[in-house]
């Protein structure tokens, strides 16, 4: 990417699209062009018709998203279907319309079947069922994955896609209902330090195993394949490494300081048994990840008391 290139962030405010847009900065990008959802609805075709028509971007990072946990890609699963699938075939038409010269399409691991063998490699997709609980989310992404690829083949477009594995981060969201297991996490133990309450209550049995990667090594994984990667099909982000959720809530506790004990609500889903990512592709192009679990957990802990107005 030139540095005079204007480049559009889809999904700027969000954790992913933030951190992507501070590592443009970081590396001297200044022509960002930006809309907030009420600015520009990526849902409305002729909408983001307009504004590509208009602002002609060179290239395009698609980070825009209706996203949640287990609760909220259940309770809402027409809109995670609808929304998804609508944003992403606008924004991913009036690229190729428009003539960008490159764009990245930002899936998620939910893509991979529920019981695929792990870790979970590329070539996994589509070898079996989803995990039912967020299966519209999923094939949303899926689309995606292989509407960049059509496009390419037919147009010749250089579009490209990657799949993060579970991500933490700055401007994460921290709504009991609607947010990821490790920002849950964070949130509970500290409101129980504060409150000095006995018990925190965790869902499932806290025996699946998840992977983390932190935004802003997704961000940098991200500018990395803008540069390097021009192929058909996707690339894993990940780290490579994964723990459980008990092993994970044992860490959030200890870097909070929280002293009381954990309960688990057995009638909460556990969701997928693991989901590691297979990275070998992507360090095989050579990226890794830098951001360690633990002080990656305490940076974004120092930054939820900040924001959150908390005393600690």
């Amino acid at each position: 990417m030139e540095q005079s290139a204007k480049i559009y962030v889809a999904g700027h405010r969000g954790m992913v699209g933030s951190a992507i847009t501070r590592k443009l900065q970081q590396e001297g990008f200044t022509n960002l062009v930006q809309r907030t959802s009420s600015e520009l609805d990526l849902r409305n075709q002729q909408a983001v018709n307009d504004f590509f028509a208009k602002e002609k971007p060179d290239y395009v990072f698609l980070a825009a998203a209706k996203v949640g946990g287990i609760v909220a890609n259940n309770t809402y699963r027409a809109e995670f279907l609808y929304d998804n699938i609508m944003i992403q075939n606008n924004v991913i038409h009036a690229a190729y319309v428009n003539g960008v010269k490159k764009l990245m399409f930002l899936g998620s691991s939910c893509i991979y079947p529920k019981m695929a063998p792990q870790p979970l490699k590329e070539e996994y997709l589509l070898t079996g069922l989803l995990e039912p609980t967020n299966e519209p989310y999923a094939i949303a992404k899926i689309a995606g994955i292989k509407m960049c690829d059509a496009y390419r083949s037919q147009y010749g477009c250089n579009f490209i896609s990657v799949m993060p594995t579970n991500l933490y981060g700055e401007n994460d969201n921290y709504d009991l209902k609607n947010s990821h297991v490790l920002p849950a996490l964070i949130r509970k133990f500290h409101e129980a330090k504060i409150a000095d309450a006995p018990s925190v209550l965790m869902w499932g049995t806290g025996e699946p195993k998840r992977e983390f990667l932190h935004a802003d090594d997704l961000a940098d994984a991200c500018y990395f394949l803008m540069q390097h990667f021009n192929e058909e099909g996707f690339v894993n982000i990940g780290t490579g490494e994964d723990l459980s959720i008990n092993e994970l809530a044992l860490m959030v506790k200890d870097i909070i300081g929280y002293k009381g004990r954990i309960e688990h609500d057995l009638t909460k889903p556990d969701g997928t048994p693991r989901k590691l990512m297979d990275v070998s592709k992507l360090h095989g192009l050579g990226w890794k990840a830098r951001i360690g679990l633990r002080e990656g957990i305490q940076k974004v802990y120092e930054e939820f008391t900040q924001h959150s107005n908390a005393v600690v």
